[in-house]
């Protein structure tokens, strides 16, 4: 058996609402790409977040649109529609396992923050999820490991071995913060592509 059949393809997927999508989305994909040899990163807008219930979300295929925009000049990113096309909550489990359909020489590496894995203990078949992929929690300078730490203590078995913590500069920018700005007419520039900046001004998204 050669080096090349024995080398492991791995995938990133990075998974999020995208309400915008920002700088620090896309610095934390290419942060994981290079240091894990991924062969590319997929970014997965949720259709429909099963954590927000009562929050008001921008549509699917606007942010699918603000997600294909903002990944196009990088040959290693694509957005898919997944979970955009796929009825009911956008469980997690549901789309590695239809990852792993289409990539099934593939180890996934799912990208995420640090702040949403926290809630990981109520997500659907959790430790299913942590069984079939590995996680990347990203996380900004600063961020205090303790609360993740506490939490990922509390997974079964070795299964917090599967989670990856990673330092992002620019995930002091947030995609609430953003909405907030555009609200009371303060500049988004340089927080996000200018693609995507350009299409939330024209669609008039986040005004109230």
């Amino acid at each position: 058996m050669n080096n090349e059949t024995r080398k492991e393809h791995r995938l990133g997927v990075m998974g999020g609402t995208f309400d915008p999508i920002h700088y620090g989305h896309l610095v934390a994909a290419e942060g994981a790409r290079h240091s894990l040899s991924l062969e590319r990163v997929i970014f997965i807008p949720a259709g429909s977040p099963p954590h927000k219930p009562g929050y008001f979300i921008s549509e699917p295929r606007d942010r699918y649109t603000m997600t294909c925009l903002a990944v196009a000049s990088n040959s290693f990113f694509e957005a898919s529609t997944l979970e955009v096309d796929r009825p009911g909550p956008s469980y997690t489990i549901d789309t590695i396992h239809a990852l792993k359909q289409l990539y099934p020489e593939h180890q996934i590496y799912f990208i995420t923050g640090a702040d949403a894995l926290l809630e990981i203990l109520t997500w659907k078949a959790f430790e299913e999820l942590l069984t079939i992929c590995r996680f990347v929690a990203a996380t900004r300078p600063g961020y205090r490991l303790s609360e993740l730490q506490s939490k990922l203590n509390q997974l079964p078995g070795n299964l917090k071995q599967n989670i990856l913590c990673m330092e992002v500069p620019a995930l002091a920018i947030s995609s609430t913060d953003i909405r907030q700005r555009v609200r009371e007419g303060r500049p988004i520039k340089y927080l996000l592509p200018e693609s995507v900046e350009e299409y939330v001004l024209k669609k008039h998204l986040y005004r109230t």
